[in-house]
């Protein structure tokens, strides 16, 4: 599929919004299957940063699905549905906010206890890769935001409880918007210093296999990163 380059302020909306015109046109179908990250920021010519922040946004909105190990699919829709412009459409309202941090609380915590417990060798890898991702990105709010899921995905993988990983999947694209907001009032050197801080924290209870310390890590960062939004959020 050919798609004309996207030159824009705000590039991710653009792509979304010719995503949603070529499923509103027929040239993309329910069921089909979407191009690599890759092909699809050399078709647009723009970053893969870009591309990932549009199909999360359409993520977002029931329009794409993400299939493990598989990729990204077109599911079933109506075109009617969606004619509001990506940045209207995908803005995070303040009790969506205040609901999902406390689904990350009762999710997570859980969760970095399950990891400690029952983690693989192996499943430390993609946590290490994206605390090193998270040390590169400071500065870069993109990479920073993707480094910091990547991280909480990787995390609740390692429970290997695929309930678990499937619902934190179901949230892994709102949760992009709320680590957003965080890091933009957390946005100086010591606020990025402390996200990380808490991040090994967590990484290391976690490989050490200790249970409640890994719960109490988690628990510290989340409610640390709800005390940061806390002017945010509806009382």
């Amino acid at each position: 599929m050919n798609y004309k380059p996207v030159r824009s302020k705000k590039i991710y909306e653009q792509v979304a919004d010719a995503l949603l015109e070529s499923l509103k046109k027929g040239d993309l179908k329910p069921g089909d299957k979407l191009d690599s990250v890759e092909h699809l920021a050399k078709s647009f010519d723009v970053g893969r940063s870009a591309i990932r922040e549009a199909l999360s946004a359409l993520r977002a909105m029931g329009i794409l699905e993400m299939r493990q190990g598989e990729g990204t699919y077109v599911k079933a829709f109506d075109a009617s549905r969606f004619s509001l412009p990506v940045s209207v459409a995908f803005l995070m309202k303040q009790n969506d906010l205040k609901d999902l941090l406390e689904v990350r609380h009762v999710l997570e915590v859980g969760a970095a206890g399950a990891a400690a417990l029952h983690h693989k060798d192996e499943d430390l890898q993609p946590m290490e890769d994206a605390l090193l991702a998270m040390e590169e990105a400071k500065g870069n709010g993109e990479l920073g935001e993707q480094a910091d899921l990547d991280f909480h995905v990787a995390l609740v993988e390692a429970t290997h409880n695929q309930m678990l990983i499937h619902l934190m999947k179901s949230v892994s694209d709102i949760m992009v918007q709320a680590m957003r907001e965080t890091r933009k009032l957390l946005h100086t050197e010591e606020g990025t210093e402390r996200l990380l801080e808490e991040h090994r924290q967590i990484f290391t209870a976690v490989a050490d296999r200790n249970e409640q310390r890994a719960k109490d890590a988690m628990f510290k960062h989340l409610t640390n990163v709800e005390a940061s939004l806390e002017d945010y959020l509806p009382s």
